[in-house]
């Protein structure tokens, strides 16, 4: 595990500066196999940008049996839990640091129940899936773990801290300043 972002004026994050988004927050997504499988990288991406959210990070890498141990802990004992790690290591991943005013719960909101079944029509898992497994993406559930596993997915230097032209067009001046 990396430490904390040195770059990202977000909260949980140390930061340099204090010029914009100092209320924002910043998680974790994780686009799985079957994203990458069914060709819905682009469309996933852009749910969380047209809500006006702002992509921080964003790598493909594959994973791991020690990464996913990691990651998916409270997981291990599951009988479930081989045929997890077979999926998460059948193609690469994408992982992304998304920011945003209360992002945690946006994109939670925005992705959906984890079983696609179970999930309401217009999220992510409820628009594209079917499956409690397959089930597109995975998102932080909290701000502490978001900050955990960013740290655990990217370095300190993968995470940009920019002002996105937008901003002042999604968020009113009071939520930014």
């Amino acid at each position: 595990m990396v430490g904390s972002p040195k770059c990202c004026n977000f909260v949980g994050w140390t930061t340099n500066s204090q010029k914009n988004r100092k209320s924002m927050e910043l998680t974790l997504i994780i686009l799985k196999p079957s994203s990458l499988q069914r060709a819905l990288v682009g469309r996933v991406l852009n749910r969380f940008e047209q809500k006006g959210l702002f992509i921080y990070g964003l790598k493909m890498m594959q994973l791991d049996e020690t990464i996913l141990r990691e990651h998916y802990a409270h997981l291990v004992d599951k009988p479930f839990f081989p045929s997890l790690v077979k999926s998460m290591t059948s193609t690469p991943v994408i992982v992304g640091a998304i920011g945003g005013k209360d992002a945690v719960a946006c994109v939670r909101s925005i992705v959906g129940a984890t079983n696609c079944r179970n999930a309401a029509p217009g999220t992510i898992r409820g628009d594209f899936g079917m499956s409690g497994q397959e089930n597109i993406i995975h998102a932080s559930d909290s701000v502490e773990n978001a900050r955990i596993e960013i740290n655990r997915f990217f370095k300190p230097d993968e995470i940009f801290d920019y002002t996105p032209a937008i901003i002042h067009s999604v968020y009113s001046p009071d939520e930014i300043s």
